[in-house]
């Protein structure tokens, strides 16, 4: 028989689907999920916390839950941090900064950013891994009112999106996607552990806060071999555009 925490937590999965409770809004408070299933507070915290491991939700000491994220089964248009989708297949996320460093934005990152030209903006080189094998490769450029919290995290976090949610409430709400393919060079060949040259996906996004603020842009490289992506789509929801090269 499925314990009552597992049932609430699979109701409160298809709500998810449903985008009942959609990206970055906030879930009902533990008294108000409890009476509304007719159970106790701490059933409502074994259901909450399995959604949580899974990076559905987001839990923050003294606050509401925010949705982080929804199903495995999802569509370019529903943004999902790398951590949050290894952990919906059951894999583990690893992550480790190569460099990082501070400098002045230039003409591409102030568009991105929506910054002047010559703000301080924070750059980061993350490998990421999954179950310990290197697979992705992230250049991302934060803007300068969110470095100093990304310059804090501790070089191996597994999961930057939920450090920069525990420590400052960000909520990483829309993104925009370009995706192509290129060579490898000698540096990633080095860190991926491919042979130069060797066909890398590539996907350039540009990610923002609910109320459109650019927090990030990011040039992020995957082995082929490790990571694909499937969209799914309709004649009246096409969440993917093509376009020219860049």
């Amino acid at each position: 028989m499925t314990a009552r925490h597992e049932e609430i937590a699979d109701e409160l999965r298809r709500a998810i689907d449903r985008q009942e409770y959609t990206v970055g809004s906030r879930l009902p408070s533990e008294s108000e999920l409890a009476a509304h299933y007719g159970v106790s507070r701490g059933t409502v915290r074994q259901a909450v916390a399995a959604l949580t491991a899974e990076g559905l939700i987001g839990s923050r000491q003294g606050a509401r839950r925010v949705v982080l994220a929804g199903r495995p089964n999802q569509s370019f248009a529903e943004l999902r941090s790398f951590a949050q989708w290894a952990r919906a297949m059951g894999r583990e996320a690893t992550g480790r900064v190569v460099t990082q460093e501070y400098r002045p934005a230039g003409h591409e990152d102030a568009a991105r950013l929506q910054l002047a030209v010559g703000v301080p903006v924070l750059h980061v080189l993350r490998v990421r891994g999954l179950d310990g094998e290197p697979v992705l490769l992230e250049r991302t450029v934060y803007a300068d009112w969110i470095s100093p919290a990304v310059e804090a995290i501790e070089p191996d976090c597994a999961s930057v999106t939920q450090r920069l949610y525990d420590d400052t409430g960000l909520v990483f709400a829309y993104g925009e996607h370009v995706i192509d393919a290129v060579a490898s060079g000698a540096l990633d060949a080095e860190l991926l552990g491919v042979r130069r040259t060797s066909p890398l996906l590539r996907v350039r996004r540009v990610t923002t806060t609910r109320e459109g603020r650019p927090v990030e842009w990011s040039d992020d490289r995957y082995r082929p071999d490790a990571v694909s992506f499937s969209v799914h789509n309709s004649i009246g929801n096409n969440p993917l555009a093509r376009k020219t090269a860049e």
